[in-house]
């Protein structure tokens, strides 16, 4: 039978799993895998497997009951192996790194922030502060310019926004740096202009918070700061 990985850890970890139960339903009974100094918490893997919500829910609790007790190694929702044996082989193959990662890891919690801004606020600010770009949508507006002018209108645009997001992300990145341990970037979907995952002390949460609240009411209603967590350390699993 398939094996539903949740997280690997330290073999000194504690391991005060009572109460708490698996994916699945009926919820699948929690067990380890030892390989020789780390192990897994594992379940067996029900069939059909799908991103419930309570089978979410169960994932994140087993989670943040062993992250209350020490670095783990958190695997995202949905995470299979073929069996123990399997997770056994990879416990020992990759135990130098799992060990590294750990101690990276140690106290820390993620938080993932996106950030967006209004694209009509940030075309009123281009024209206001580009007499080129001033200059070319009057001239369309007055009706006297031909295609030629437009394409070179949203071609300045485009380059005028893409430097503006690129400064807002880079500031905001900046601002938010020394609070925290590591740093993750992604790229931006959507009409984001920054996604990036930091790497927070817990000690460290609510400093790391009130300086991003601090950002978003500096930019002000033109711009939407989305940050979520504490979250489980996954975007930080693997080395850099």
């Amino acid at each position: 039978m398939a094996v539903y990985v949740y997280a690997i850890t330290a073999a000194t970890h504690p391991l005060r799993l009572d109460g708490v139960t698996g994916v699945g339903e009926p919820p699948q009974k929690l067990r380890t895998v030892n390989g020789q100094s780390l192990v897994a918490v594992v379940s067996d893997a029900p069939d059909g497997l799908r991103a419930k919500r309570r089978d979410v829910l169960a994932h994140q609790s087993v989670l943040e009951r062993l992250m209350a007790d020490g670095s783990v190694l958190p695997l995202r929702f949905g995470g299979l192996a073929s069996d123990d044996q399997a997770v056994h082989q990879v416990l020992d193959e990759r135990a130098d790194s799992y060990q590294e990662r750990l101690v990276a890891l140690d106290g820390c919690v993620e938080f993932h922030l996106k950030a967006s801004c209004d694209q009509d606020a940030l075309l009123r600010e281009i024209l206001l502060q580009s007499p080129e770009a001033r200059q070319l949508n009057e001239d369309i507006r007055s009706g006297r310019a031909g295609p030629d002018l437009q394409i070179a209108l949203g071609e300045l645009v485009a380059g005028e926004v893409q430097l503006r997001q690129e400064s807002f992300a880079a500031g905001v990145v900046e601002a938010l740096r020394p609070m925290a341990r590591d740093i993750r970037a992604s790229d931006p979907i959507g009409g984001d202009f920054v996604s990036v995952s930091f790497l927070v002390e817990k000690a460290r949460q609510q400093e790391f918070t009130a300086e991003e609240r601090d950002l978003a009411e500096q930019r002000g209603e033109d711009f939407d700061f989305r940050l979520h967590g504490p979250l489980p350390p996954y975007s930080f699993v693997e080395s850099a």
